[in-house]
């Protein structure tokens, strides 16, 4: 396809494990341009953008000509050193302040389409109790025949601060959804790590392969125009899944390749 009909595409925290995961199918599909706070490699320097997702100001020039923006930077995520106890300070900046930047910026310039990395972690409280509990066990222990799925409309049940961000973030997407032109599409992203492959425990429930992220991924990017608002799970077809992907299959017409069995 000529680059000049490619869809324009920023993506924010492109050297972080989804980032890795995404990068070779969106780098196939569109023109990618990356913003980060370190600078990318393997692109143009014309596409490579280096700016604080907290100082606005300096996201400006990344976000001209742009078509979507895929928000992947934050902190307390599967690349922070600290996992999920990153500290406050931190989170306060990049998954708050940051998103807003984002959004607001996105929106300055005219951007149709912003998809905000939202997290698993906005409803890990579930898995406190029964039958969740079970299913997470890295323990081999009996599971039930059936349980409640947990989709985009259940109760919100956060259990650290990084998913207590994560659900400002889609809420503010919300909010940019409802009052200006942009679409705001939440991706919440499960068990994705440096390797492609599930982990024990939650993993092997609500584990996202890489080729089932990045086809769930470009159908957000490519969902109808006047698709303003909305919450995926991003999940494979595992066996012990609960975190309900049907949403996704009936919207979008996504069609997990993978699953742990």
């Amino acid at each position: 396809m000529n680059e000049s009909k490619k869809l324009n595409l920023l993506v924010t925290g492109l050297n972080g494990v989804v980032g890795r995961a995404l990068r070779p199918a969106l780098e196939d599909k569109y023109n990618i341009s990356a913003l980060s706070r370190s600078g990318v490699d393997g692109l143009p320097d014309e596409r490579v953008f280096k700016a604080d997702i907290s100082d606005i100001d300096s996201l400006r020039p990344a976000f001209d000509g742009i078509d979507v923006v895929l928000n992947l930077a934050a902190d307390g995520g599967m690349s922070s050193s600290e996992g999920m106890n990153a500290g406050w300070d931190s989170m306060l900046k990049n998954n708050i302040v940051g998103a807003y930047n984002v959004l607001e910026t996105a929106r300055q310039a005219g951007v149709r389409r912003v998809i905000l990395a939202s997290s698993g972690a906005t409803s890990n409280g579930y898995e406190l109790k029964e039958p969740y509990k079970s299913l997470v066990s890295v323990e081999d222990v009996p599971i039930p025949d059936s349980w409640p799925m947990v989709d985009e409309f259940s109760e919100p049940k956060p259990v650290s601060l990084y998913g207590v961000t994560k659900l400002f973030g889609e809420d503010l997407g919300r909010y940019y959804a409802l009052t200006t032109p942009l679409s705001v599409i939440n991706l919440r992203i499960s068990s994705c790590g440096p390797v492609d492959e599930a982990g024990p425990g939650r993993g092997q429930a609500n584990w996202s392969s890489y080729r089932d992220l990045q086809q769930l991924t470009i159908k957000c990017i490519e969902a109808p125009r006047n698709h303003k608002f909305d919450i995926f799970w991003a999940t494979s077809d595992n066996r012990k899944l609960f975190r309900d992907n049907s949403h996704a299959k009936e919207v979008l017409g996504y069609a997990p390749k993978d699953g742990v069995r």
